[in-house]
């Protein structure tokens, strides 16, 4: 008598505490949210090489040749980025300097004001200062840019008259390229960019020439990214 008694509380707790446990809330652990492993934000330097082709049109002293002066150009650059929080859009900053040996020349006709001369144009030094504006797909980075462009363009004249004259010209800029992280701060990157540097006038040989430039250009570039709080 006592034993079935004993045995039938033993079940009723046990049933009650199946019950008890079937309420309690799932223990199973909760899938973390992804949180984006690369920032763009913080300021970088870096160096860059390419080719770039521009293309010049004097006018004046009875001289009117296009020269295409074209070559390779390398430089450096430096800029900041800020990346939204929880956004792709990628705000910047950023200005280069850069030597290009491009150069082109142009025999000027006897009836002109450099009669017989040898007309070059050469491109020695360019920069920009310029802001951008990007798309951030984690560590792969798609943007444009635009800004104030500058050049030492140099225009002399070699053979029966000879002489030169060079200024600094101000244009505008507008490209874009594509930019990767190699590392946390380590990226590449492959930019195009079109410069308009308006016209300027040049003294030549007690002649007055007006050229126009403008410039098309690929570079490729090695930057390092400092820490976002940097």
């Amino acid at each position: 008598m006592f034993r079935k008694i004993w045995l039938s509380g033993a079940a009723a707790l046990m049933t009650a505490g199946a019950a008890q446990a079937a309420d309690m809330p799932s223990l199973e652990p909760v899938a973390p949210v992804a949180v984006p492993s690369f920032s763009w934000s913080g300021a970088y330097v870096g160096v860059q090489g390419g080719y770039d082709w521009f293309k010049a049109d004097a006018r004046g002293g009875g001289v009117s040749p296009t020269t295409r002066p074209e070559g390779f150009t390398i430089g450096g650059y430096a800029g900041y980025n800020h990346q939204f929080d929880g956004s792709p859009l990628v705000l910047g900053a950023e200005a280069d300097i850069n030597y290009s040996d491009a150069r082109d020349s142009r025999v000027t006709s006897a009836f002109t004001g450099l009669p017989n001369a040898r007309l070059r144009e050469e491109m020695k030094w360019t920069g920009a200062v310029r802001g951008r504006l990007g798309y951030a797909f984690d560590r792969f980075l798609v943007y444009g840019a635009a800004g104030v462009a500058f050049a030492d363009r140099e225009l002399s004249a070699r053979g029966a008259a000879g002489g030169s004259d060079d200024t600094v010209a101000v244009g505008w800029t507008i490209g874009g390229g594509v930019e990767a992280a190699l590392t946390d701060n380590v990226t590449a990157r492959v930019e195009y960019r079109y410069s308009d540097y308006g016209a300027d006038t040049f003294s030549v040989a007690g002649t007055r020439i007006k050229s126009e430039a403008t410039d098309n250009r690929v570079l490729l570039g090695l930057g390092y990214k400092f820490s976002t709080g940097w």
